[in-house]
């Protein structure tokens, strides 16, 4: 192996002083933007996103990390085991789950947001067109505990 010609190879790819001087503002900001922490209104965006993967999936267990012990819905009529059994009865009834957000509004009040969001349910036999519709206005109540933001409360009604 010549040496002489491994160093020459390195010296003629390093960059000049000055270029790697004017280059650095835009690597920290890029280091930057990769380690900030999301906003409120995005870590609750994302739940509800995984949320709805975990229903489409038919992984009702997954939907529920996102729920909080004390949830109360429907008016008080269902607890969050009522919610449990709610959501594995509709997977187990529905070999195929669509959900389509058509709407979604977050609005922040310190460590509790409320979010509105209108979506467009489907479920059948995993055929081409399913057998079942409907859209839904859904408004949930959510606060940060521990860190996390979870569900707490949730009122729907059909709205076609």
């Amino acid at each position: 192996m010549n040496h002489r010609h491994d160093r020459t190879r390195l010296v003629s790819t390093q960059i000049h002083p000055k270029a790697g001087w004017r280059a650095l503002p835009l690597v920290l900001l890029l280091l930057l933007g990769a380690c900030s922490r999301p906003s409120d209104e995005e870590q609750i965006r994302a739940a509800i996103s995984q949320m709805q993967q975990a229903i489409e999936a038919g992984k009702p267990a997954d939907f529920m990390r996102h729920v909080a012990d004390d949830f109360t819905g429907d008016n008080g009529a269902l607890d969050k085991q009522g919610l449990h059994n709610l959501l594995r009865a509709q997977v187990l009834t529905h070999a195929r789950i669509g959900i389509s957000l058509v709407s979604q509004d977050v609005e922040l009040q310190g460590d509790r947001a409320t979010v509105k969001v209108a979506v467009t349910m489907t479920g059948g036999s995993g055929r081409w067109l399913p057998e079942r519709g409907s859209m839904q206005q859904i408004e949930s109540g959510w606060r940060r505990q521990d860190g996390d933001w979870l569900c707490f409360n949730a009122q729907w009604q059909r709205s076609l």
